[in-house]
């Protein structure tokens, strides 16, 4: 079943001060207005209370209990939100470009390692003024549905992106110092999963499983929020064309279509939290479009063997491919 949740994500506006805690300070400030909301979920940006902080990355980085999580786990309690929080961590005698996960209660419920650190040598032997590389790009399973996280350069590695997805990531939040620009949206939409990022500069977005920019930020309107349901399918419209029609005539204001024509795709996603997708596709008699790709991998496997394929059963049944069905009485 399916739980509806508000998500908003921060840009921090190319606005930096000279120390750890005027940033923090006015990132806070952000924070405060986004709370108000009552989000589920807030994105921070990477790094951001030592973004422009002129110090060696060994004072900046910050055990997990410092100044920077301490002050928001606070606003996670007080607010019942889960948080990321971006910063340089130091764990184990090693210093790591971190996103931490801080849940309702304002514990720490997960951390991200930064696997692709950049390089700040010409010789490309140290990377982040002495950042370690993460090793592994977990899941996070949270109340509302299963996330991962990646981190500013990790956007020129589609390998790690690719990992999440057959992890089953619904949603990749992506913190970082820079817009991202085209790229989030090409995740997004390859993998068909949500791309909330939150940047230093002025482009926090959130982006849905097609690749459709929902909301986003610029340098005046600093949050960028929606109400999404990571319970949703996205389904090829081949033997589909009456789905979304059928959809809404039966579920009227509880499930939301979103259309993307040019690339054969429809999304469903239900508003009523007592709707779930495993239903309404066992109602409707439509599969998701990775099922779709997939039944047609079987059959060429088969034929690349010289064996004719096993007919299939699909959900669809006998509905015309390319055409609507006539609409009968709902």
């Amino acid at each position: 079943m399916g739980k509806r949740a508000r998500v908003a994500t921060i840009c921090q506006a190319n606005k930096f001060y000279s120390t750890v805690e005027g940033n923090l300070k006015y990132v806070m400030s952000l924070l405060d207005v986004a709370l108000k909301s009552q989000p589920d979920l807030v994105c921070l940006p990477e790094a951001f209370a030592s973004a422009s902080v002129n110090k060696p990355l060994d004072e900046i980085a910050e055990p997990l209990h410092g100044l920077t999580v301490e002050s928001i786990s606070k606003k996670a309690r007080e607010y019942g939100s889960y948080i990321i929080c971006p910063l340089y961590t130091k764990r184990d005698g090693k210093i790591w470009n971190s996103a931490v996960i801080i849940d309702r209660s304002g514990d720490i419920c997960g951390i991200y390692d930064k696997m692709h650190p950049v390089t700040s040598s010409s010789d490309y032997t140290v990377f982040e003024h002495g950042a370690m590389p993460g090793r592994d790009a977990p899941v996070f399973d949270l109340d509302f549905g299963r996330i991962g996280i990646q981190i500013c350069f990790d956007i020129g590695f589609p390998e790690t992106w690719e990992a999440l997805a057959k992890k089953n990531a619904k949603m990749v939040v992506w913190c970082s110092a820079y817009n991202g620009g085209f790229a989030l949206q090409v995740y997004a939409y390859l993998h068909h999963y949500y791309v909330v990022s939150s940047v230093r500069t002025d482009k926090s977005r959130i982006i849905d499983p097609l690749g459709n920019i929902l909301d986003e930020t610029d340098a005046l309107k600093n949050i960028a929020m929606r109400d999404i349901n990571l319970d949703y399918i996205v389904s090829h419209y081949d033997f589909n064309y009456s789905i979304p029609d059928k959809a809404m005539a039966l579920y009227p204001n509880r499930v939301e279509i979103r259309s993307k024509r040019d690339d054969a795709l429809f999304l469903l996603e239900p508003i009523d939290p007592t709707l779930s997708t495993e239903q309404l596709k066992k109602e409707l008699g439509f599969e998701s479009v990775q099922e779709y790709y997939q039944r047609h991998r079987v059959a060429y496997s088969y034929i690349h063997q010289g064996v004719s394929p096993p007919p299939q059963k699909a959900a669809h049944g006998n509905r015309p491919q390319y055409s609507k069905e006539v609409m009968q009485n709902l």
